[in-house]
């Protein structure tokens, strides 16, 4: 058994039922919930970011949902700071931190740790988005894939943000494409049981085409229109979130709610794949098959039991 405390870690992708399993996880044992979700931080943005509903949040304390506006800076470096003030706080009161969400950079930068990234240069980023007004954002896709295929082939080419940053860094001659992590093995903080739920492709496929439904239903058209009232700008990072970037158009009258609620359905598809590609790369995790441990209950039983096993807890 280690001597160094315990933290677990469930993570996936979208929609297979983390938020679930850890609230059924809270009725057996005495949890807190740190979430590692990149979109859930922003305060104002609730119907497409699959947030904890308030049954839920009643069920077992969350943290770092709803803790910035839309226009703040948020990214994998704050969450490990908050993160790992979160973690101690839940300790001293002597419950058990669980790490849930799909951000798999957060999650890495918490357990390992991040290099020093490359800082922005404002001048170039003011060359490439005169080359996208001139020739379109297609065009910087397509410099990104001259220069690394591989990377460019991960990113949507609509995915605006993301392309500018990787040029920035290949033009730097830094590691491309992701923030750089390391290996703190030996000088970990804490004693990690890491757990995966996943869910047959096709059933997560078809739960993922419903809840697109039903965010669309829930009001997503009018949440957009008022973040937009409000001041907060397309180009906003928390903007070009699933759901918030295609339903922009919408307001705009650039496109039809249900071509939007399609583009919706797809890219979060796509999405979910690049997670499963993620955490299939993570060394420690362990999975856990949704469908076969019967549901949430099953899920949060067989972690229970691993976490006995191991000697994580009593």
């Amino acid at each position: 058994m280690s001597d160094k405390p315990p933290l677990l870690v469930i993570a996936g992708p979208t929609g297979v039922g983390k938020t679930a399993a850890a609230v059924a996880l809270a009725a057996r044992l005495p949890i807190e919930v740190v979430s590692a979700d990149s979109r859930q931080v922003y305060r104002g943005m609730d119907v497409a970011t699959g947030k904890p509903t308030a049954d839920e949040l009643r069920a077992v304390r969350h943290h770092l949902v709803d803790v910035v506006d839309p226009d703040d800076r948020y990214d994998a470096a704050r969450f490990a700071r908050d993160a790992r003030a979160a973690i101690d706080a839940i300790r001293q009161r002597g419950r058990l931190p669980a790490v849930v969400g799909g951000t798999g950079l957060y999650i890495r930068a918490l357990l390992r740790g991040l290099d020093p990234a490359t800082p922005a240069d404002p001048a170039f980023r003011a060359e490439l988005a005169e080359v996208a007004a001139r020739e379109g954002r297609a065009a910087l896709h397509g410099r990104l894939a001259a220069q690394e295929p591989a990377l460019a082939r991960r990113l949507h080419p609509n995915d605006h943000v993301r392309i500018i940053r990787a040029l920035e860094l290949v033009r730097a001659g830094s590691p491309a494409g992701e923030a750089q992590t390391r290996w703190r093995e030996g000088d970990a903080e804490w004693d990690v049981v890491y757990v995966g739920l996943t869910l047959d492709r096709a059933r997560l496929d078809d739960r993922l085409r419903r809840r697109a439904q039903r965010m669309v239903a829930a009001g997503l058209e009018d949440e957009v229109r008022g973040l937009l009232a409000r001041g907060y700008v397309p180009t906003l990072p928390a903007m070009q979130g699933l759901g918030y970037r295609e339903f922009v158009r919408v307001v705009q009258e650039r496109l039809d709610v249900e071509e939007a609620r399609r583009l919706m359905q797809r890219d979060t598809l796509r999405y979910a794949r690049r997670q499963w590609t993620w955490f299939a790369r993570e060394p420690e995790l362990q999975w856990i098959d949704v469908e076969a441990a019967e549901a949430a209950g099953g899920v949060a039983a067989a972690i229970e039991a691993r976490l006995k096993q191991e000697g994580r807890i009593g």
